[in-house]
C-alpha cells in the first residue's frame, strides 16, 4: 500500500513565496534586520553591498527573502549579466543607470573663468546634468554685485558662486560678503588659480611652483616647469586630461563644489 504524508500546517502558517529581484546596481533595497537601507553598488561571492544617502556602506548575505523593495520581502540575486560592480561618476557618486538629464532649473552655478567651468563640468557633469543645474563662468568677480543683482535669486532660482583664492582680507573676500544672503551663495578655494586645484602628483610634477607677485600665475608656471608659456590654453587641455575623477583634486575644491550643488538644488 502507497503510504501518503500529510501537512497539517495552518495554511497562514506556510511560507509564502517572494519574487527574485536582480540586485542591479542603483537598485534601493533595506535589510530589515538592521534597518539599514541604500542603493546596491556591488554584488559578488554572495554578498550584496549597499551605499546610504550618507556615504555609508554595509555588506549584506544574499540570503532568502532577506531584504525589503518597497516594503515588500524579496529575494535578491545576482543578475543575469554577471558580478555587479560599483558604478560611479567622476565625482564619486554612485551613478544612476538610464537617468535623463533633468531640465534645467532656473537655478544656476556661477565661476570664475572658463578652465573652471571645464573642470567642473569634467567631475561633476554627470550629477549637474541629473540635477538640472548650469554652470556658467563670468570672467572674473570685478562685476559679480550687479551680476547678481540682475540675477535676482528667490527661493526657486538659487545662485552659487565659486571663486578663485577666497581667502580673508582679499578683494575677493569683500566682493563675495557683499552678495552672499538668504539665496545666493559665494564659496571659493584658496587658490590662485584653478589649476592649483589639480594633484600635482596628477601631473606629474613634485609641487606647484611659486610665481612672484606682479607676474601673470599661468604664465608664471609654465616658465618654471619648461611648459609652453605662450600657449596656456593648450597647457591647461594637457592638464584637464589627467583628470580622471575626484581623486585627482584637492579637498579644497571637492568641498565648495559640493557644498554649491547642494544649496542650488535644495
Amino acid at each position: 500500500m502507497r503510504q501518503y504524508s500529510a501537512d497539517l500546517t495552518p495554511p497562514w502558517k506556510k511560507s509564502q513565496p517572494v519574487p527574485e529581484v536582480p540586485a542591479d546596481p542603483g537598485l534601493v533595497v533595506e535589510e530589515p534586520g538592521t534597518g539599514f537601507c541604500g542603493a546596491v553598488i556591488g554584488c559578488e561571492a554572495g554578498t550584496v553591498t549597499l551605499e546610504d544617502r550618507f556615504g555609508k556602506h554595509r555588506v549584506f548575505p544574499m540570503e532568502p527573502r532577506g531584504f525589503l523593495l518597497e516594503g515588500r520581502v524579496v529575494t535578491l540575486v545576482r543578475p543575469a549579466s554577471g558580478p555587479v560592480r560599483p558604478s560611479r561618476t567622476a565625482s564619486g557618486s554612485v551613478a544612476v543607470p538610464g537617468a535623463r538629464a533633468r531640465v534645467a532649473r532656473a537655478g544656476r552655478i556661477y565661476v570664475e573663468g572658463r578652465h573652471d567651468a571645464e573642470l567642473v563640468e569634467k567631475v561633476w557633469g554627470d550629477d549637474l546634468r541629473v540635477e538640472g543645474v548650469v554652470v556658467e563662468y563670468l570672467g572674473g568677480v570685478d562685476d559679480l554685485p550687479s551680476i547678481v543683482a540682475d540675477f535676482a535669486p528667490g527661493p526657486d532660482a538659487r545662485l552659487g558662486v565659486l571663486v578663485d583664492h577666497l581667502v580673508p582680507g582679499s578683494k575677493e573676500s569683500r566682493i563675495a560678503e557683499a552678495v552672499t544672503g538668504e539665496h545666493a551663495l559665494v564659496v571659493g578655494h584658496p587658490y590662485i588659480d584653478i589649476w592649483e586645484a589639480v594633484k600635482p602628483a596628477s601631473v606629474g610634477i613634485d609641487a606647484w611652483p611659486r610665481v612672484p607677485r606682479g607676474q601673470d600665475w599661468k604664465t608664471g608656471v609654465c616658465r618654471a616647469l619648461g611648459w609652453p608659456a605662450d600657449n596656456t590654453g593648450a597647457v591647461w587641455q594637457a592638464i584637464l586630461a589627467r583628470v580622471g575623477s575626484y581623486k585627482d583634486l584637492e579637498p579644497e575644491l571637492l568641498g565648495r563644489v559640493e557644498e554649491l550643488i547642494d544649496f542650488v538644488t535644495a
